[in-house]
């Protein structure tokens, strides 16, 4: 068995999941133990791949320890031991749907499954109702959930929207149409950008995608420049921009919307350099980026998958060198299997750091480590020492308050921390200075400014 198969690929897409995993010919490659996991685990997190996952990007002699192995496969460690034994219990043994039922809905509701107020604060609200589908933390940026978009050509294990995908329709966001987006954009003319997310709106066929993102080019939204569309798409389906059987008109479409006045940003999740060396994944950005859109990487940092620095490096590098553009190195988030994933904070800028220094000017446009936070993106810019106290220099990329933006402050070093509700503030404070202000209400601080002034 080579570690890459040399088969020619299918163009047609073709997703596995728990019910049908054990269709794909890769499944009698894996140990028992591993196959185990994969159907106990999958009970609690989305598991989803495709065929060209498993036949082109994970290596095959590497089993565990492949990070896109890691990244689309469950694995036991993911739940704490008793939890697995339990369930697997349940899941192999006793075989009671209803226990089963119950006892992943608790596991579920423990693994914080919105965080940063995503339900709580980031929701918008119109005549005192929520607006189904939208979320909206910063005045400049409303994020768009379109219900045809809520899944993925293949589920990443450190999703943070994961309940998006294991039908806890109560914590979901959809919308079906985009009236009330675009009602509520005429609104608010201090959005500038839009972003389209998921699940992944690059799931849509082009006539479905076309319906969410024409009308934004209408008369009264002129104060909208940028439509950004997240998605995994480029480095799980490339297929999507080049041999889909619509993947012309897709072009076409992002021609369209560059004609009418906008960018059009795609924001393009990878995890790990072996998704960008393929031939059709460098197709897929060179097509994008012939359409005058363009194509910004992103992805988190993330403990058994992409700690190498090298890792980072080659993957902005290539980017850089295709027409992609470094965009962001994020701190993995506080949901979900967290224990299994996150790293301390120093590690991850010191993982940041390293592969910064790999890289040319041209590629240091990306920023990070960063923390998608309740009160906003903190970034880590470096780890310092002050008055022989050894500190964390941190600064809001974006904040609820635009006023916390680019404003320095620190916190004490802690090599344990993984995420900002670790940290202590520095000098003796009891207290982050975001933290002395007034609770902020449900809407971005500038809309609620520009709301009192009308």
């Amino acid at each position: 068995m080579s570690a890459f198969t040399t088969e020619p690929f299918s163009p047609k897409f073709k997703p596995y999941t728990r019910q049908t995993i054990q269709q794909a010919r890769q499944w009698e490659w894996l140990p028992e133990e591993q196959r185990e996991a994969v159907q106990v685990v999958s009970h609690v997190l989305p598991f989803r791949t495709n065929e060209y996952v498993l036949d082109q990007l994970i290596d095959w002699n590497n089993i565990p320890d492949d990070p896109i192995y890691r990244l689309v496969f469950p694995h036991r460690d993911m739940l704490p031991p008793e939890q697995y034994a339990h369930l697997r219990d349940l899941v192999l043994v006793q075989r009671d749907k209803a226990a089963i039922d119950a006892y992943v809905h608790g596991i579920r509701l423990g693994m914080n499954p919105h965080p940063a107020g995503q339900m709580t604060h980031n929701v918008p609200r119109v005549n005192d109702a929520p607006v189904r589908g939208l979320q909206h933390k910063y005045a400049q940026t409303v994020l768009f959930f379109p219900s045809a978009g809520q899944t993925c050509h293949a589920y990443c294990t450190f999703c943070f929207r994961w309940p998006q995908f294991v039908g806890m329709d109560d914590m979901k966001f959809d919308a079906r149409e985009s009236h009330e987006l675009v009602a509520y954009l005429k609104l608010h003319p201090e959005v500038t950008d839009v972003l389209i997310t998921g699940g992944d709106p690059m799931i849509m066929n082009t006539r479905q995608l076309a319906a969410y993102l024409e009308p934004l080019l209408a008369p009264g939204l002129e104060h909208i420049q940028n439509i950004r569309i997240g998605t995994k798409a480029v480095a799980y389906w490339p297929q999507r921009f080049v041999s889909d059987r619509d993947a012309d008109d897709l072009m076409r479409l992002f021609e369209r919307i560059v004609k009418a006045g906008k960018n059009l940003a795609v924001m393009g999740h990878y995890s790990h350099a072996v998704e960008l060396r393929q031939d059709i994944a460098q197709q897929a950005v060179k097509r994008i980026v012939s359409t005058g859109a363009t194509l910004r990487t992103q992805g988190p940092l993330i403990r058994h998958i992409n700690e190498d620095p090298a890792c980072w490096a080659e993957l902005w590098q290539t980017g850089t060198r295709l027409g992609a553009i470094p965009y962001y190195m994020f701190v993995e988030r506080d949901t979900g299997p967290r224990g299994y994933f996150e790293l301390p904070l120093a590690k991850a800028y010191e993982v940041f750091q390293a592969a910064y220094q790999m890289v040319s000017g041209l590629s240091r446009t990306v920023r990070g480590p960063s923390m998608s936070a309740f009160p906003g993106k903190i970034v880590i810019d470096g780890i310092v020492s002050i008055n022989g106290e050894k500190l964390f220099a941190l600064q809001f990329l974006q904040a609820r308050n635009p006023d916390w933006v680019r404003r320095p402050f620190y916190a004490k070093f802690d090599a344990e921390a993984t995420w900002m509700d670790d940290l202590k503030p520095a000098f003796g404070h009891e207290k982050f200075f975001f933290e002395t202000d007034e609770p902020l209400p449900h809407m971005p601080h500038k809309i609620i400014r520009l709301a009192q002034a009308a």
